[in-house]
């Protein structure tokens, strides 16, 4: 047998490949092959046949309308995201802040923030066009609030009919499972048995539960139990969502989070992880202030600031938040990100804000200022809060994943967190080449079997004949992020192309702006399609 046929074996290509082919589409060439299941690489080539690789190995007498010479380039799936906020996409719809990070695929909806009615977005989304491939996620926070506004209060046995009924909905016009944000309003509000009935719903339409865990800080191990809990109530498979540890006082609890995973693993459960490789989170600043507070929303906050006993109760769990939690025992550690109503907040620290206002920068003063910003409308913040110990421990367990929770970002606008431009490449170079916390496998495999295997999808994610041509090719010498928390918009590094569908949307670095991409249904969706 020639060595092309071996090859071709090697990628279960050969049927066909080694008869004589027609031209190709595209053909890469020389590239040192990863095909996302965490094997060891092989050189070969690719062809792509308008969206799907269709063969692969010793492709040298072969024609291609467009020849990529990939000597010395990884070429691997294009990655995964599982947690994606994608609300700007019809805005930024060429998602160029993800694609230049090699992402094809990205899953929208986490944290509880789904759109409804999911049927009628994604119709939308279709119509507009997308650079890379979108599905999304149902959420709780969405439902809750249709149905029950702020309210913090169980649901009464009709609302939690209503609530469930909208989950299905969305499932059978296309989610891929449920989200909460069990940190926010209104998922704050909602009890145990309200999270497993309706978790039950997307379980029987075959989908998976993704949370934002009720606490990450002092009570993330009680927020983990949770999570397992509501996955085996529930019967259905659980991401604990970028995950890590929050607040000095809980550093190194990632041992025992993990353990937790493991133990429900054995036991038969299925718990997965997702991460970002950063040491600090992006959130809201209502995070700093007691759910409690805000329910009911502006007015009725801003009334219960006003009463004496109230507003004493508010500032008291403002202070032991930002002593203990996401404010990290000192103002320098809350960076704001964007501010709406002051921008020229964005990029500074509450210290910073405290200094411009006369302000000493202590603790008691930045209760004030805290409570000010929401009253102002809130803004979104960067904590630095986190250790890079835990951060490491967690990327090395088998189960996690990498996503970015970041946000599609226009060029130049607000303070991001770098995770928006950054995840992937960071992972890359920083994570592999220079401290090799894991290897070039192990890291793709993270970025894209993975969580495809995650989403249920059976034709991306992998290298394979059939495969959609999703496809990234990056320099492992030089790959790597370039946005800071101080300087944010800067593309990462080493990113030559990217293949959606078979698309080129990034080539030779620059963005073709081609939208390529395609809108993903979930499992129910899928098999109503299905039927004849």
């Amino acid at each position: 047998m020639s060595r092309v046929c071996k090859l071709l074996l090697l990628f279960g290509l050969l049927s066909g490949a080694c008869r004589q082919s027609p031209p190709f589409d595209i053909i890469i060439k020389n590239g040192t092959v990863y095909d996302g299941t965490g094997t060891a690489p092989v050189r070969a080539d690719i062809g792509i046949s308008g969206d799907k690789i269709t063969a692969a190995g010793d492709l040298a007498a072969a024609k291609a309308g467009t020849v990529i010479e990939a000597e010395g380039l990884a070429v691997a799936p294009g990655f995964v995201d599982l947690h994606v906020h994608l609300e700007p996409i019809f805005e930024l719809s060429t998602c160029e802040s993800h694609l230049r990070q090699g992402v094809t695929t990205a899953l929208g909806g986490p944290d509880g923030g789904g759109e409804l009615p999911l049927g009628r977005y994604l119709d939308s989304l279709a119509g507009v066009g997308v650079g890379m491939n979108a599905g999304f996620l149902a959420g709780h926070n969405t439902v809750r609030t249709q149905v029950m506004q702020l309210e913090n209060r169980s649901p009464t046995a009709r609302e939690l009919e209503q609530m469930k009924s909208l989950v299905s909905q969305a499932m059978q016009e296309g989610a891929f499972g449920l989200s909460t944000g069990l940190k926010y309003v209104p998922g704050a509000y909602s009890k145990l048995e309200e999270v497993v009935a309706l978790s039950a719903v997307a379980a029987r339409h075959g989908g998976f539960y993704t949370s934002h865990l009720r606490e990450e800080g002092l009570g993330l191990l009680e927020g983990v139990r949770e999570a397992i809990q509501i996955g085996r109530q529930a019967g259905i498979p659980v991401v604990l969502t970028h995950h890590k540890v929050v607040g000095k006082p809980m550093w190194g609890a990632s041992v025992k989070t993990l353990a937790m995973v493991d133990s429900a693993r054995a036991a038969g459960q299925d718990v997965t992880l997702d991460q970002y490789p950063y040491t600090a989170s992006q959130s809201t600043i209502s995070l700093l202030i007691p759910a409690w507070a805000l329910s009911g929303g502006k007015e009725a906050f801003r009334k219960r600031l006003r009463d004496p006993v109230l507003g004493d109760s508010i500032r008291s769990e403002v202070l032991f938040n930002l002593q203990n939690d996401r404010g990290g025992g000192d103002l320098s550690r809350v960076q704001f990100a964007k501010v709406v109503w002051q921008r020229d907040l964005e990029g500074k620290t509450l210290a910073d804000w405290a200094a411009a206002s006369g302000l000493k920068p202590t603790l008691g003063n930045g209760v004030e200022l805290v409570l000010r910003a929401q009253q102002n409308g809130g803004a979104s913040c960067i904590y630095h809060v986190m250790h890079e110990d835990d951060v490491i421990r967690i990327m090395q367990h088998p189960q996690t994943m990498i996503a970015s929770d970041g946000r599609l970002t226009k060029m130049g606008e607000g303070s991001p967190h770098p995770r928006a431009y950054g995840t992937f490449p960071r992972v890359l170079g920083h994570y592999v080449r220079d401290t090799k916390v894991l290897t070039l496998p192990q890291a793709i495999h993270k970025m894209t079997g993975m969580p495809a295997q995650r989403m249920g999808l059976t034709d991306r994610g992998k290298i394979a004949p059939g495969m959609f041509a999703d496809l990234v090719i990056f320099d492992p010498a030089t790959v790597g992020e370039k946005a800071t928390y101080a300087d944010p918009h800067h593309y990462p590094a080493g990113i030559r192309y990217v293949v959606v569908n078979g698309t080129f949307a990034v080539k030779d670095g620059v963005l073709t702006a081609k939208k390529a991409g395609k809108i993903l249904y979930g499992p129910a969706r899928q098999k109503i399609r299905m039927k004849p």
